[in-house]
């Protein structure tokens, strides 16, 4: 695998573009989440898609889609960025999470699944913690079928973290901001109640909030039972799709949401609310969730407020 730039901080996030043995190009990240030194929490995000058919409207991957890397081009991403730091594949870190949503759906790639059958054999690394994110594609019932079973047999007892990404409890809007046919909220609760076994991870429920965006505390009730499933909110980060699009963040990023009415009416629903707002500097850096360094070389008129660190060469790596 040919590293062909990289940008960031040791300490903050580094992104990695990648050109894979297919001759492909990628992006991969490592980061930390301060103040956890990594020997307490490490996080890799590793692509799943070259771009991405779902096309968000926050989200800058959403540009182009090229094909799905194969299990061994993801399992290329996760060694590459192992190696750099231990090259004997013992990760020591308490908390070792894959994310697997630097670009693309995971569940539009099976090749996920075999991936995540195979890391507990590749790593000695009693922290590790795979992450799924989804916005839960119509047809993919497949793929969440044998996850599940995935989870119950190598990742039971809270080392799993499943996600589903609602942005919005109005039906339509959501369609307008995940324009693909995917899973309404019932089903997604139906599967969630059988995902959710004691001692798991509860399932997040995840809200990059527009500003005038609806979180309606009563139209989850109906659907998620606060015993299995949380909400996080993020803030809505700064890219080039959301510009276009007229997309603000709800959630300032350096202020935070405090005594927030909607945070108050979710919580006094029975849900547990996180309000997750990472170092401002990975926005610059262009880690965060939705950015996309490829679309940001390809466009004129830069944005100031994401994207700023400069490229450095990289170099031929495995």
């Amino acid at each position: 695998m040919k590293v062909v730039a990289k940008t960031g901080r040791d300490e903050i996030a580094v992104v990695y573009i990648v050109e894979l043995s297919s001759g492909k190009m990628t992006e991969c990240v490592e980061s930390l989440q301060p103040p956890y030194a990594r020997d307490e929490k490490w996080i890799l995000l590793v692509s799943t898609m070259h771009g991405c058919p779902v096309g968000c409207k926050m989200c800058d991957a959403g540009g182009y889609y090229d094909g799905k890397p194969s299990a061994e081009e993801i399992l290329e991403q996760i060694d590459f960025l192992v190696g750099r730091r231990y090259p004997d594949r013992r990760i020591p870190s308490r908390q070792f999470k894959i994310q697997f949503a630097r670009m693309g759906e995971p569940a539009l790639n099976n090749a996920v699944l075999d991936v995540l059958t195979e890391l507990p054999r590749r790593y000695h690394a009693p922290g590790l913690m795979p992450s799924i994110s989804t916005v839960a594609p119509f047809g993919a019932d497949a793929f969440f079928e044998r996850l599940l079973e995935i989870k119950n047999t190598r990742y039971a007892g809270g080392h799993f973290q499943f996600q589903f990404s609602l942005h919005t409890t109005d039906a339509d809007l959501r369609d307008e901001i995940i324009p693909v046919r995917k899973w309404d909220f019932q089903k997604m609760a139906a599967y969630g109640e059988r995902f959710h076994r004691p001692g798991d991870r509860k399932i997040t429920l995840n809200f990059a909030l527009a500003q005038n965006t609806p979180l309606d505390a009563d139209v989850l009730l109906r659907y998620f039972s606060p015993d299995n499933f949380l909400i996080k909110i993020t803030p809505l980060n700064p890219t080039y799709r959301a510009m276009e699009n007229r997309l603000a963040s709800y959630v300032d990023p350096v202020g935070g949401a405090d005594n927030d009415g909607v945070i108050a009416a979710l919580e006094e629903a029975g849900y547990q609310v996180i309000v997750s707002i990472g170092e401002v500097e990975e926005n610059l850096i262009g880690s965060n969730c939705g950015q996309y360094i490829r679309r940001h070389l390809e466009v004129e008129d830069k944005l100031r407020a994401g994207y700023t660190y400069a490229l450095v060469p990289g170099e031929v790596e495995g």
